[in-house]
């Protein structure tokens, strides 16, 4: 029989032994956002909504520079109208390669949607594969990036270099560190210096006191229903970076001539963004704590879990092996019950746009499917991985992570 509480208690206990770090983190970040606030006299008028054009939205055009400032960007675009951040990702890079160009992905394959941007292993249209971009992959060897194979990969005729910051859906390889994206940059950079270091960041943001472009990379992309978005943003997305490359974004986010000076600011987006990225390094705190705890109580429990209670964290997802079909759909339909929102309703795998293999979901989130709130989704293939991440309240994430626990655990 056994004994929760004291599983409880010995899951706490490594979470108060871990979190120390995370917690300098947070507050060094958030130095960081209120200095860029003050810096750029964010005022009661810049939380208004604006229509039709939205010439000169001082809101929306003083929230670039915000972003700019925290990233230590030339430049930024951060919009209600990103969809999500694989919209904001294929905005980048359908901006700044064209047909011909050479991209390659550093970190091996990439997330199941980013495969449809690039139209590979299955032909998507309108993809960088279909419109003529030429494609290449470099394995990664293990939980490392193969640098030596990247060297001999990258050209001058390569324009642009993939790093997928996130772990994704891959049960081998591990979530890159900001030191470890300068590793990359560094390697491309002395072979080919023009060439776009280009990071997928999601999931990673305010982890640490650096973000990647601080250690050689020229753009970034992002969610705004992830880490930045502080569990208020109900949408949007965000391109950060060396200013040719955020503007070229822009004008295929628009339209060319247009691209940042136009996309209104309706409702209270304004407000949300704001103040969602003053909570965010806050928010993302509470995520890690929750991340641990999980890891804690479920490597106790037996499972592999990745990364381990006591692993340095550079994304808010812990990845948690439950080896059947079974205890994944559990795990999810535990969670779904222990949200705030649609706790009534049972998820069940589906085949979703973007992705290879049925995929189950749990979200009882205020913002349909935001991941910096409590959310879990995997594959239904083996070794049945289930990625947990977020939680704006670490109170909520002990409660369902516990229910979870006790849900697997009745499964032979």
């Amino acid at each position: 029989m056994l004994n929760y509480e004291q599983l409880e208690l010995n899951a706490l206990k490594t979470v108060n032994a871990c979190t120390w770090q995370y917690e300098e983190a947070a507050l060094f970040n958030t130095k960081k956002v209120m200095s860029a606030f003050r810096k750029n006299k964010v005022s009661d008028y810049y939380l208004k909504p604006t229509t039709g054009y939205a010439y000169s939205d001082v809101g929306r055009d003083n929230l670039d520079l915000i972003y700019a400032d925290i990233f230590k960007a030339e430049a930024a675009l951060v919009r209600s109208q990103f969809v999500s951040g694989t919209h904001a990702l294929a905005v980048a890079l359908l901006g700044n390669l064209k047909p011909g160009d050479e991209m390659i992905a550093a970190t091996g394959a990439p997330y199941d949607t980013m495969q449809t941007i690039i139209g590979a292993p299955v032909k998507t249209l309108g993809s960088l594969i279909d419109i003529g971009i030429i494609y290449k992959e470099i394995p990664m060897v293990g939980h490392t990036v193969d640098l030596p194979a990247l060297k001999e990969a990258v050209t001058a005729k390569t324009k642009l270099v993939h790093i997928q910051r996130s772990c994704g859906y891959s049960s081998v390889r591990k979530t890159l560190n900001v030191a470890e994206i300068g590793e990359i940059c560094a390697v491309v950079k002395a072979v080919n210096p023009n060439c776009i270091c280009f990071v997928d960041n999601c999931y990673g943001e305010f982890m640490e006191k650096q973000e990647p472009i601080e250690v050689g990379a020229d753009l970034v992309a992002g969610s705004l229903i992830k880490n930045l978005g502080g569990g208020l943003a109900p949408t949007g997305g965000y391109i950060a970076g060396r200013a040719d490359l955020v503007e070229a974004a822009s004008y295929r986010l628009t339209a060319p001539g247009l691209g940042a000076e136009m996309g209104a600011t309706l409702g209270d987006t304004a407000r949300e963004f704001y103040q969602g990225l003053f909570l965010a390094p806050h928010v993302v705190l509470q995520a890690v704590k929750t991340a641990i705890f999980a890891a804690a109580v479920f490597s106790n429990l037996g499972y592999k879990v990745s990364p381990e209670p006591n692993d340095s964290r550079s994304d808010i997802i812990q990845a948690i092996t439950l080896g059947s079909r079974e205890k994944l759909c559990d795990f999810c339909v535990a969670i779904q019950a222990n949200s705030p929102v649609d706790a009534h309703v049972s998820p069940v795998p589906a085949m979703i746009p973007g992705y290879q293999d049925e995929i189950i979901m749990a979200a009882g989130t205020f913002v349909q499917g935001a991941s910096i709130e409590l959310s879990c989704d995997g594959p239904l293939r083996t070794p049945y991985n289930v990625y947990f991440q977020g939680g704006l309240t670490f109170e909520h994430g002990r409660l369902a992570i516990m229910e979870a626990a006790k849900m697997v655990s009745a499964k032979k």
